[in-house]
């Protein structure tokens, strides 16, 4: 074990002095090398991000910064690098929201705020939206078309390279190109696709290789002589074969989008397996098919299908939301599978290449599910009063920082017990801690109203704080649920004191209260209070109005009356 640690290590170190010397294909090959030995290191996979950043591989290097976060999400170097890679892909929105979730977890960290305001310098758009700039005239438009394998096969024919030099050139000519490629390119370039049609399969890639299909139909002829220049005949022939097997494929396509409409799943299948026959490359057919077998309920079978899917289109070097998609399809075959880990996982996976918002909501509410299960899990009635016995032993011996972890640990395992709310609150109370040891024991009492230690406990925290009138009303209700108990009328008499010694003078410096005075003003609290003096049981019926609870509160905190 010590071995391999020194290797990593050793490996690491290598990769940060490639790094430093710009050799940034080395630093990426010595981090994942190291990463092969220890592959739960977040350090590694941050360090692999930069130098992928570097290397001008920003897709590679948002992978590594979404795995980092997994490993360890409260670290900040996290967040740095994703947002840096969302940055260089122009996904600056994106960015800006990697950043604000990295200052929830760190919120003085100066770097993330220096990089989340410059993020903020690009969203000049509409209400501070991302603006859509120029598609065309970025320095890497060749490189993302080439990339997508829509607009490959394009690339191969010469009518369609001169219309994209052209648009280069000067995009305001884009209102003179009607060609159906322009459109499908605009998509490709600004991230999205511009041909998406509603529902569930993945109609919106019908065009995805051939650039005609939306016309209408063309004879062999015509589609050589658009696809390749009439001197290379050779070429046409392959070109036109190629087409008409792409044109196949997507007809096969739609033939299995309409018996998935149907609910007729068997033809669909076949229709979506005679598709991939004719063209592999092209993932939405797998993620069709793995669309049918998640209405059959074969979440398997779905998800292997989509693994499938990514993984070609990986290789082929797809849109990143053809594999966000897929992915996302993952996650909800695993959520139907009641496996919220991996449902986790595939969402985190799917969000990273491609933010849309259900997915966003799917994670949250995962999250949240998640820690509410562990929550439970946690709970254990026994070892919170082990964990509590411990807590009492170390507040009698003054080590109040120690007691308090314990009684941390004592309410984690049982959250609705009392008792250990009131312990708390008089480690807080020793800790000067005032107010969390108010609002503990604020909580004991909401969790048991016949506990008068809840009372003493706030009571005694008030004083603390000097809220006399306050604590002297917090002494009354003590009282009014154990009469004989004397800690409650030592306090009551040492609150009054500290307040002047004198209830009548305490009622005099409340009247200049202009609430109280509005309060005692009201025709019907002046009902009410007549009623009480007469009938001291009615302010029970009358506590069980929360308007007129809250008024009575008021009148007791101030001293103006006092219940027996």
């Amino acid at each position: 074990m010590a071995d391999v640690k020194e290797k990593v290590n050793e490996l690491k170190l290598q990769g940060n002095k490639a790094l430093e010397v710009g050799d940034f294909e080395e630093a990426i090959q010595k981090y994942t090398d190291a990463i092969a030995l220890d592959p739960n290191n977040h350090v590694l996979y941050s360090n692999r991000s930069a130098a992928l950043t570097k290397a001008t591989r920003y897709l590679e290097a948002l992978g590594d910064a979404d795995k980092t976060l997994e490993i360890k999400p409260d670290w900040f170097k996290g967040y740095s690098r994703k947002g840096a890679a969302l940055r260089y892909l122009n996904r600056y929105q994106e960015a800006v929201e990697v950043y604000e979730e990295g200052l929830k977890v760190v919120p003085d960290n100066q770097q993330l705020k220096d990089d989340m305001k410059e993020a903020k310098t690009h969203l000049t758009g509409p209400a501070g939206s991302q603006p859509i700039g120029n598609p065309f005239s970025g320095p890497d438009v060749m490189a993302k078309l080439e990339a997508n394998p829509k607009t490959r096969e394009y690339l191969k024919q010469p009518d369609y390279k001169m219309m994209i030099e052209l648009l280069r050139q000067n995009p305001n000519s884009l209102q003179n190109f009607q060609d159906p490629r322009i459109i499908t390119t605009l998509g490709v370039l600004m991230g999205f696709d511009l041909e998406a049609k509603m529902g569930d399969m993945d109609t919106s890639d019908d065009a995805e290789h051939d650039p005609k299909s939306s016309a209408s139909p063309q004879s062999p002829q015509q589609m050589e002589t658009n696809a390749s220049p009439p001197s290379n005949k050779s070429k046409s022939s392959e070109q036109s074969s190629a087409d008409s097997s792409v044109t196949q494929a997507l007809a096969e396509k739609e033939a299995g989008n309409a018996a998935y409409k149907s609910k007729k799943f068997e033809e669909a299948l076949q229709h979506y397996d005679a598709a991939i026959e004719l063209d592999p490359t092209n993932i939405s057919f797998r993620t069709n098919t793995a669309a049918v077998h998640f209405e059959q309920k074969d979440y398997d079978k779905c998800i292997a299908v989509c693994e499938e899917a990514v993984n070609i289109g990986r290789e082929n070097r797809v849109d990143y939301t053809l594999i966000a998609k897929a992915l996302a399809r993952m996650g909800k075959a695993y959520l139907k599978k009641d496996d919220d880990t991996n449902a986790l996982r595939y969402f985190q996976k799917a969000l990273a290449e491609h933010r849309t918002p259900d997915v966003a909501k799917s994670i949250q509410e995962i999250e949240k599910r998640i820690k509410e299960k562990e929550r439970l899990a946690f709970i254990d009635p026994e070892k919170s009063l082990e964990a509590k016995a411990l807590g009492n032993q170390f507040f009698q011996k003054g080590d109040y920082p120690t007691a308090k972890k314990h009684y941390d640990e004592a309410i984690k395992r049982n959250p609705e017990d009392a008792k250990i709310y009131s312990n708390r609150a008089a480690c807080y109370t020793k800790l000067m801690e005032f107010s969390l040891a108010l609002k503990d024991a604020e909580m004991c009492i909401k969790l048991d109203p016949t506990f008068v230690k809840g009372y003493l406990r706030k009571g005694s925290v008030l004083q603390a704080m000097k809220e006399f009138s306050k604590a002297a009303a917090i002494y009354q209700k003590a009282l009014e649920v154990d009469p004989k108990c004397e800690e409650a009328s030592r306090g009551y008499r040492e609150a009054l004191m500290a307040e002047g010694g004198d209830p009548e003078a305490i009622r005099k410096r409340a009247m200049a209260d202009p609430e109280v005075q509005q309060i005692l003003a009201d025709p019907a609290m002046q009902l009410i209070l007549q009623q009480m003096q007469k009938e001291p049981d009615a302010v029970r019926e009358h506590l069980k109005n929360p308007e007129v609870a809250k008024k009575i509160e008021k009148l007791l905190e101030s001293g103006i009356i006092a219940i027996r």
